[in-house]
């Protein structure tokens, strides 16, 4: 499965953070790792449902890759 970051949009009340959580575990996805800095998580999560998480208006989803300084 692919890895996406998941973080909270800054007008997004915090409580829209645990539920885009709830709905990534409730559709298959598995979560990685949770941010400390600043809202948000990665989580694996299946491509073909990606569009879950990306209606959501409370939240920015980015797929992870790799980053290269070249």
């Amino acid at each position: 499965m692919p890895v996406f970051n998941i973080t909270l949009k800054a007008d997004a009340p915090a409580e829209e953070l645990q539920k885009a959580k709830e709905t990534a575990q409730e559709k298959g996805g598995v979560i990685q790792h949770e941010y400390s800095l600043i809202k948000g998580f990665t989580v694996a999560f299946p491509d073909d449902q990606v569009q879950t998480l990306e209606s959501n208006e409370h939240i920015h989803v980015e797929q992870d890759g790799v980053v290269s300084t070249n």
